[in-house]
């Protein structure tokens, strides 16, 4: 069987991925943050004081990844990473006022970003999207 370009759903995928990329590149570019940092910001606002090791498992990410963009995070202002005073090989990770500042921009950012995204798409349907999504990141393992 030979596939046209078009009938590749990772290609689909991955074009649709670069689209959602730079729409919330271009949000949150005024705000000094990346979209992979936000996303380790989005972990801290929910839980402070995670591992970068932590960070990694919940993003699917490299450790490596993680170290640098938390790095970048602390550069910025957003973050402290501080060795654990137990095992000091793990850097937990911690908001600093200014990182929590952060959140009363960015998760409002999120929320239109998420509707938009959204809109015209039933709860059904997203729940089979992320379903099917699901099974195919399996397929992968």
């Amino acid at each position: 069987m030979n596939l046209a370009l078009d009938d590749y759903i990772s290609i689909y995928i991955h074009q649709s991925d670069l689209i959602f990329t730079s729409y919330i590149k271009s949000k949150l570019a005024p705000l000094n943050i990346a979209p992979e940092q936000n996303l380790i910001m989005m972990l801290l606002w929910k839980q402070d004081g995670l591992s970068q090791n932590e960070v990694a498992e919940k993003l699917d990410k490299d450790k490596t990844n993680i170290a640098r963009m938390a790095h970048g995070l602390e550069q910025k202002g957003f973050i402290n990473r501080f060795s654990c005073p137990n095992d000091r090989r793990i850097q937990r990770l911690y908001l600093t006022e200014a990182g929590r500042q952060l959140s009363q921009h960015v998760i409002p950012i999120a929320e239109e970003f998420h509707e938009t995204l959204c809109k015209n798409i039933s709860e059904e349907e997203l729940l089979q999207l992320r379903s099917i999504l699901s099974k195919m990141r399996e397929n992968l393992k």
